[in-house]
């Protein structure tokens, strides 16, 4: 699986990981979410606001990691996302736990957000040191 090919004029302006797991209910989409979120909680994309860049043509790209990456709603997942358009997929990664004793699997996601604009619609011009 990847993702759709981007423009060559696209840059990637930020990049964010984050984790978030599903204690209980093995729902590997609930921890999916809660990673992304948890990105999300880490950056300020003030950037956009300051620069007044429309995030609507923000392409977004979140690849999520987990022990099983079919068991996860993609479609879901870029719902999630407050801004830009959204592109998922889910890989390989992350991990399970076991818990033997009660018989139950604790999911554990991470997640990379990225954001790429085009960079012939900002007003400025961005150039090599």
């Amino acid at each position: 699986m990847s993702f759709p090919p981007l423009s060559d004029n696209h840059r990637r302006l930020i990049v964010e990981a984050g984790m978030g797991n599903d204690l209980y209910g093995e729902d590997y989409t609930k921890a999916a979410l809660r990673a992304v979120q948890d990105a999300l909680h880490h950056s300020s994309l003030v950037l956009y606001r300051s620069l007044d860049l429309d995030s609507a043509l923000m392409q977004v790209r979140v690849t999520i990691g987990v022990a099983k990456p079919e068991e996860v709603d993609c479609d879901r997942v870029a719902e999630s996302l407050p801004r830009g358009q959204a592109s998922v997929i889910a890989v390989p990664g992350g991990l399970n736990v076991d818990d033997h004793e009660n018989g139950t699997t604790t999911v554990i996601a991470t997640a990379a957000v990225e954001a790429f604009y085009p960079m012939d619609q900002v007003p400025w011009q961005v150039r090599s040191l």
